[in-house]
């Protein structure tokens, strides 16, 4: 085993640092910047227009809100492997959303999340961070469901025929999966991950829970009452139903985190332009969510990637935030 000397061990550690930060900095920066569809001269027309301490205060609560209720789902998470304090779940979820802002489907948070604990945990706590996401995920596709066929049944976007082949999929889906429970790749199964799961106490599961439908609910009112400050006069069910079915849709593409906007934001055109609601108006708020939900959190994690230190062989990570 090749053994690196300690000058060079800091030096790579603070190289792979600074292409983190420097990397999520640049993709929020490119996003921002060279997006032609950001008419910025009506945006400010309209803030000047209907600007409001108390709504603009409203907003940011509900980003706060978001990001408190996924800190406190993996506090409660990690309690199973360990008790950690309200402050060290933010820094692990922050530093964990940063890391992940560039890597397919955000797996770099699994990593970023796990460099906080002991070397024979990782596995333990990428699971817990499976967990974590995955009851998001179901919550996801199941408002996103009912959020569609409401949507469907008003506008007609997709046809009886497909509507009964994607179901047919699904159960054909469902069927494969329950029979190939039991079908080990590398290890695992299904049946072996439902039993992981079946371990944490029923309390934690609960709470994760509660937890995840508060978050949606927050998320998805937010685009809402964007959608409100932004003049556009539509019924709440109509409005809802479509928000639904854009983060249904758009969280079942495979894509970069940092790309997540632009993704949900084409899926966004198409159903909010079937409701007459201008492109630039749906560009606007899909790039406002993402800018208040990824990029404020990232800005916050940064602070954290780069005063972390990796853990020594016999004890516990450095963090210079505290």
């Amino acid at each position: 085993m090749i053994s690196i000397p300690h000058k060079t061990k800091q030096f790579l550690v603070l190289l792979v640092k600074l292409l983190i930060v420097g990397g999520a900095f640049y993709f929020i920066y490119n996003q921002l910047a060279n997006n032609d569809k950001l008419d910025w001269q009506k945006f400010l027309v309209l803030f000047h227009k209907n600007q409001s301490v108390l709504g603009i205060g409203f907003i940011l609560l509900l980003s706060v809100l978001n990001r408190l209720f996924e800190i406190l789902k993996w506090k409660y998470l990690v309690s199973y492997l360990k008790p950690i304090s309200l402050a060290e779940a933010t820094k692990q979820v922050l530093a964990g959303l940063t890391a992940g802002l560039f890597t397919p489907n955000g797996v770099g948070e699994y990593a970023g999340k796990a460099l906080y604990f002991d070397k024979k945990d990782t596995k333990k706590v990428v699971f817990l961070n499976l967990v974590c996401n995955g009851i998001q995920m179901i919550l996801t596709v199941i408002f996103g469901v009912f959020g569609l066929l409401y949507f469907n049944a008003q506008y007609n976007v997709i046809t009886p025929k497909t509507i009964a082949i994607l179901f047919g999929a699904c159960f054909l889906l469902f069927g494969i999966l329950f029979f190939s429970k039991k079908v080990n790749i590398k290890g695992y199964s299904i049946e072996k991950l439902i039993h992981k799961t079946n371990e944490i106490p029923k309390s934690i599961h609960e709470k994760n829970t509660f937890l995840a439908i508060l978050r949606y609910l927050v998320f998805s009112h937010q685009y809402y009452f964007l959608f409100l400050a932004f003049d556009v006069d539509l019924p709440y069910l109509i409005l809802i139903s479509a928000v639904s079915s854009v983060y249904f849709l758009a969280s079942s593409l495979p894509t970069f985190q940092f790309l997540d906007f632009a993704v949900k934001g084409s899926v966004a055109v198409y159903f909010f332009g079937i409701l007459g609601v201008n492109e630039w108006v749906v560009v606007f708020v899909t790039t406002l969510m993402w800018f208040l939900n990824v990029v404020l959190p990232v800005v916050i994690g940064s602070y954290y990637v780069l005063n972390f230190t990796p853990r020594p062989l016999n004890g516990d990570y450095i963090d210079k935030t505290n």
